[in-house]
């Protein structure tokens, strides 16, 4: 039977930055819209995996203008979700090369129009190179003749947003901040699920021609209310002290120190915070129907989605791509901190899953029995449980077991079983072992997952990194041993 034809009345939408963060959260609520969806990927293999079957996803490089004709081909809506501040050299040049001939291309295909995200920056301060750049792609796409529109918006607040994640940074791993000027700035900080419907909104709009809308939260607030509210959130006291002589160069530098994984961008992000991001012109609220939520219910928002996410994560999906039979990665998922280790074993699922599904109790952990012994003693110093409770099951558990100072909270026959930590923490944690099929036998994914309170938390995770390594390093490959022997 032919399958039904595809009215013309559902546009046809496409969506660069499907793998970054504004682009990956919109995917979803287009689909979920379902309008004709389709997504530019350099690799459309990996994309392709997080899709729904009925998006499309087609091989393009905006660096490359022979591969868009294709790409654009019968599109109505297209969503430009791309910048290049993360990349090496020179981003600017980058994004102008990226924005003309994705405009170029739009205007052959005909494409009714492009809808943009840019940054708010109000006042007369002179604009950081990264938000001058943010107004000339907005412009570049426009000069196309395309119709174009482009939303303007201060900090996004969630779990994934550049900005939000380096606040987020500072505020766990610093008990007491020395806070230049950048910190009082008056921003007009908007969650990402407005953002989101904004975006999707802009469908909606008559055609033929160019907006550009400001977009901001319920609360103007300065970057220091976002970091005392998000750590009022998260239970964690923090002393802030103002000081006027710390330059953007010199705080990026700071920056770079205490959280490395934002060295490459943090002083291009620091310039951009001296400017003001207020809004100034409230058109998106006439012409829009939504009503942004305030900076209390963003960020409470923000939390609740991460921990969300979290319980639904396979994460093996976080296990590194080395080729190694035993790899370890170094990697966050929000504020979470995880060490993801895999190795393969030449029997089948079922068979590698059985020695995971036996685990703990009066088996013990197979490795560095003494080492999980004095951790358990030390718990019950501390008052918590420690290994006495054992388990209920010796062979099966199921969701909602103890297993010594674990508690089963998911658990998959022959797939996976997740372990939540009951034991005495600055903080929380998972231990979570994954099987999947694969050629010649089976994958073992292992993966321990740490979310720090504070810098207490952080310390713990950081000096027990050795003790993690050969502990965990050690109970996957006796995992993979007892697998392969069927040893009990």
């Amino acid at each position: 039977m032919a399958d039904a034809p595809v009215s013309r009345d559902v546009p046809a939408v496409l969506v660069t930055g499907a793998t970054g963060y504004i682009g990956g959260r919109l995917v979803p609520v287009l689909e979920a819209a379902g309008v004709r969806l389709r997504c530019l990927a350099r690799q459309p293999a990996v994309l392709a995996a997080r899709v729904a079957p009925t998006t499309e996803v087609v091989a393009g490089d905006l660096l490359d203008p022979a591969s868009l004709d294709r790409v654009l081909s019968g599109i109505d809506v297209a969503y430009y979700l791309v910048h290049s501040m993360g990349a090496h050299g020179d981003y600017r040049e980058t994004d102008r090369i990226a924005a003309r001939n994705f405009g170029d291309a739009a205007r052959r295909a005909g494409v009714g129009r492009i809808v943009y995200l840019g940054g708010l920056a109000s006042g007369e301060e002179p604009l950081s190179k990264h938000l001058e750049s943010r107004n000339e792609t907005g412009q570049l796409l426009r000069a196309s003749g395309v119709p174009v529109v482009e939303f303007r918006a201060s900090v996004v607040i969630g779990s994934g947003s550049l900005s939000f994640e380096l606040i987020r940074a500072l505020v766990e791993r610093l008990p007491v901040m020395i806070c230049p000027r950048w910190v009082s700035t008056l921003a007009q900080p908007i969650g990402i699920d407005d953002v989101l419907a904004y975006l999707e909104a802009a469908l909606q709009l008559p055609g033929g021609e160019s907006h550009t809308f400001e977009i901001g939260g319920a609360d103007q607030a300065s970057y220091g209310d976002v970091m005392r509210e998000y750590a009022s959130q998260r239970g964690l006291k923090r002393l802030m002290i103002s000081v006027p002589l710390l330059t953007p160069r010199l705080s990026s530098l700071w920056l770079g120190l205490v959280t490395p994984v934002y060295a490459r961008v943090g002083r291009e992000l620091i310039e951009g915070l001296k400017n003001r991001s207020v809004v100034t012109d409230p058109m998106a609220l006439v012409v829009f129907p939504n009503r942004p939520v305030g900076l209390r219910e963003a960020i409470s928002r923000a939390i609740r989605y991460e921990d969300r996410a979290f319980a639904l994560t396979r994460w093996s999906d976080a296990r590194s791509s080395g080729g190694s039979p035993l790899s370890q990665a170094d990697t966050r998922f929000g504020g979470k901190l995880v060490d993801a280790r895999r190795i393969h074993v030449a029997v089948d699922a079922d068979r590698a899953f059985a020695p995971i599904a036996r685990i703990g109790g009066e088996r013990g952990w197979y490795y560095g029995t003494r080492l999980w012994r004095i951790r358990g003693a030390f718990d019950l110093l501390m008052g918590g449980v420690g290994l006495r409770r054992g388990r209920r099951d010796p062979d099966a558990p199921a969701v909602g077991d103890t297993l010594d100072f674990w508690r089963v909270e998911a658990y998959e026959p022959g797939r996976r079983l997740r372990l939540a930590a009951e034991m005495r923490l600055p903080g929380r944690a998972w231990l979570e072992f994954d099987v999947e099929p694969a050629a010649g036998g089976a994958i073992v994914n292992q993966t321990a997952v740490f979310e720090p309170v504070g810098l207490p938390g952080l310390l713990y995770w950081y000096l027990l990194t050795p003790v993690h390594a050969l502990l965990f390093g050690g109970l996957l490959r006796e995992i993979a041993k007892r697998a392969t022997l069927d040893h009990d």
